[in-house]
């Protein structure tokens, strides 16, 4: 069997382990609110409605942002809607997924839920239907101590202390024509420089995020980054990426290689806001919020006009396989290989909808298979990035020409190593890692998410069919490591140096 090889060296980094990095993304959509966080009267609900259940594996998964509450689904929300008295709320039309919107999840719930599962908040606000003042004043609700109109009424509504939240969304993929309010590049632009001023006055320590476009495929893309960029650089933090990995387009190895998509695209926005910099003879660096991504079959699914007016409807809720799991690994990968500029990422979605947790209505939550990659990476990733030299086998592949079957990360906190590799390749890989600059490594282990049959999937009535399980046979000779990665899987190798 042909041999790769990783060459790590603690001397050449790619920064530090952004906590960020491993966010996920709870929107109105679906099923991911009703019946997927929040199910009043579940067996496993608390008071206020939320799924302990689902609490627990968001925790064990270990999300640490959440971006809320859309999406689509922000560009026509009024965000009063979801605060005070939840039986004074009005029920509304969502025209981005047309469902029927009761507002019994609003703000507070939401919070309310992020503190269970500890993690921080990104807020989305409407540059769709609304605009400047909506915005304003959301973060004077969320924010300001209190003592005026806005930062008062959250107090009458049971929050004393000002939710602070840190990280805002200047809208959602305004480049979409299927957005509820889209822009042209100019109006948008413009429109974000201007909310982000006013966002400001009210909180100055607030992180933005300007839209960037909505996938890699719109006529639009690249051009419209610059253009946004050129009106607000020097109001936002941020320029937000999307895309999604389908599945059912083009052959399987070109699945199996969609990081190399990914990985183009990082370099695509970075490359483009940093020729804006020069362009304004600014000193300041963006980096990239990629708050949407995931695997999902996006040609399967009709669009949102073929949808009929329901409240929590069964929407795209992807079965996941093995395969998945390795792709969602070496997406996880990527996003650490651009850990210096990639500061936010979220997963799209949590719960049911193209989700790594799927719930069932008054009964059971279970981890699909895309899930354990992102557990253990969030567990297992810590200190800093180093730099991966990969040499590797490569396969061919219809969209990207030849790709190596091995795509792989590393990071190292004090002398607690952990490699991430994915083997794309539909044989058995050997892998040998080369540890210049360390110590001799000792007490390794070597843990896989991968299974005879690369179609396996978790169900309701099956849910650990595929789960994460040791592998014995990695060895330590010197300053080498060696291993064979299963055909299509994701592997974590730990060791002490």
């Amino acid at each position: 069997m042909p041999m790769a090889k990783l060459t790590l060296d603690p001397a050449f980094e790619v920064g530090p382990v952004e906590r960020r990095l491993f966010g996920s993304f709870v929107e109105h959509m679906g099923r991911c609110v009703y019946t997927g966080v929040f199910e009043p009267g579940h067996p496993e609900a608390d008071a206020d409605g939320l799924r302990r259940d689902v609490i627990e594996l968001t925790r064990e998964m270990g999300v640490t942002a959440v971006r809320y509450p859309g999406g689509n689904f922000v560009s026509n929300y009024e965000w009063e809607d979801g605060v005070g008295p939840a039986a004074e709320r009005p029920t509304r039309l969502d025209l981005a997924w047309r469902q029927i919107e009761t507002n019994a999840f609003g703000l507070g719930e939401f919070m309310a839920w992020l503190r269970e599962v500890d993690a921080e908040p990104v807020m989305a606000v409407n540059l769709g239907t609304r605009g400047v003042r909506a915005a304003r004043d959301l973060v004077e609700y969320a924010n300001y101590p209190g003592g005026t109109r806005w930062s008062d009424l959250r107090i009458k509504h049971g929050m004393r202390e000002p939710y602070g939240i840190k990280v805002w969304c200047l809208g959602n993929e305004m480049d979409g024509p299927w957005q509820i309010g889209g822009k042209t590049a100019e109006e948008y632009g413009r429109l974000a420089f201007e909310t982000a001023k006013a966002m400001r006055r009210v909180d100055p320590d607030i992180e933005l995020v300007a839209c960037g476009s909505s996938n890699t495929r719109i006529s639009t893309y690249g051009s419209w980054e610059a253009t946004v960029l050129e009106h607000c650089y020097d109001q936002v933090d941020y320029i937000s990426a999307h895309n999604y990995y389908d599945a059912v387009t083009g052959d399987r190895a070109s699945y199996l290689a969609s990081a190399v998509e990914m990985e183009q695209q990082i370099q695509d926005v970075i490359a483009t806001a940093d020729h804006v910099a020069a362009k304004l003879r600014s000193r300041k660096r963006l980096k990239v919020s990629f708050d949407e991504w995931n695997v999902w079959s996006y040609t399967k699914f009709g669009g949102e006009s073929g949808l009929d007016w329901e409240h929590a409807p069964r929407l795209i809720e992807e079965d996941y396989d093995v395969a998945g799991a390795a792709v969602v690994g070496s997406l996880l990968i990527t996003l650490l290989n651009h850990a210096d500029r990639v500061g936010i990422a979220c997963q799209a979605q949590l719960a049911n909808v193209i989700a790594p947790i799927r719930t069932e209505p008054g009964g059971p939550a279970w981890r699909q298979t895309i899930f354990h990659p992102f557990a253990l990476t969030a567990a297992n990733a810590r200190g800093r990035v180093m730099r991966a030299q990969v040499t590797a086998p490569s396969m061919p592949t219809e969209r990207f020409g030849e790709v190596p079957v091995l795509t792989a990360t590393a990071t190292i906190e004090d002398d607690q190593l952990a490699v991430f590799a994915v083997n794309r390749g539909d044989r058995p890989l050997p892998l040998e890692i080369d540890l210049r600059g360390l110590q001799n490594p000792t007490e390794i282990s070597h843990i896989t998410v991968a299974d005879e049959d690369t179609a396996a999937r978790n169900t309701e009535h099956d849910p650990r069919r595929v789960e994460p399980r040791a592998l014995q046979g990695a060895t330590i000779d010197g300053n080498r490591i060696t291993a064979v990665l299963p055909p299509i899987s994701f592997n974590v190798l730990k060791a002490t140096c």
